[in-house]
């Protein structure tokens, strides 16, 4: 019997469905993934409602509510870094340089650690959206609104875990990539309106701080969730998404096709 021919584009999705399974499997049987899909949004979510809650002034509205929005985008960007820690320990432990040999699509290997992320970062927003509820957080937003949240929440983890495989290729060793992505991450998250309004900043920070894509993210995403209006936060949002997604694909790709195992 003629065995069945099929497309190259087959061929490559058959490739990358079967490498998106490898690293969700990493997350389920990987102890550590799972406990920091629970531990460190709660532990954030927490800390911030009970110690800062009484001192910050956020206007109209609750402090909780106000601070949700801003620990989910903080934990979808830390969660996004996990592709970057992936990418780094296949390279380390020469797994790219295998996978490099097999007659498979090569960015096969990333979309996969970026899908994983994926799934990882919308598990951890479900946890703590759940914490929150339980201490005190009250959201206006409807079913549609949800529905844009979650494509917010979408693309801005796909355009980030894209950023996390460069950090990931370009870095010296595991040990490296764990320190660039804090270096990226924490600036980016706290000098926004994660946690404070933008109002009592200083000129040049508060600048910074509101022009900055995470900010637009989180603004939009907190207008969404409390009934407010959204303004252009959401069109902004998924321009930066996008606009990441499309600068960081295509130099990712090329920087696995080059590099090397450590």
């Amino acid at each position: 019997m003629k065995p069945t021919s099929h497309s190259k584009l087959y061929f490559a999705f058959a490739d990358t469905f079967v490498l998106i399974k490898r690293s969700l499997r990493h997350i389920f049987k990987n102890l550590d993934q799972i406990l920091s899909i629970v531990i460190s949004p709660v532990m954030f979510m927490l800390l911030f409602r009970y110690v800062f809650g009484g001192a910050i002034d956020t206007g109209g509205t609750t402090y909780v509510n106000f601070l949700v929005a801003g620990i989910l985008v903080q934990t979808l960007a830390f969660g996004a870094n996990t592709t970057a820690l992936s990418v780094a320990n296949d390279l380390k432990q020469g797994i790219i340089e295998r996978l490099k040999t097999l007659p498979i699509v090569s960015s096969g290997v990333l979309m996969g650690h970026v899908v994983a992320d994926l799934v990882r970062n919308v598990l951890s927003s479900i946890v703590m959206i759940g914490i929150a509820l339980l201490v005190g957080f009250r959201p206006e937003a409807s079913f549609i609104d949800w529905l844009h949240i979650l494509a917010l929440v979408l693309a801005f983890t796909f355009a980030f875990s894209w950023l996390s495989a460069i950090m990931g290729l370009i870095a010296k060793s595991v040990e490296a990539t764990q320190w660039i992505g804090f270096v990226i991450v924490f600036p980016l998250t706290f000098a926004s309106s994660a946690f404070v309004p933008t109002d009592g900043m200083p000129r040049g920070l508060k600048f910074f701080a509101e022009n900055q894509p995470v900010t637009h993210v989180i603004e939009a995403i907190r207008a969404l969730m409390n009934g407010t209006d959204i303004g252009n936060h959401g069109m902004l949002s998924f321009v930066w998404c996008i606009g990441f997604a499309l600068v960081a694909i295509p130099i990712a790709a090329y920087l696995f096709r080059n590099k090397k195992s450590r």
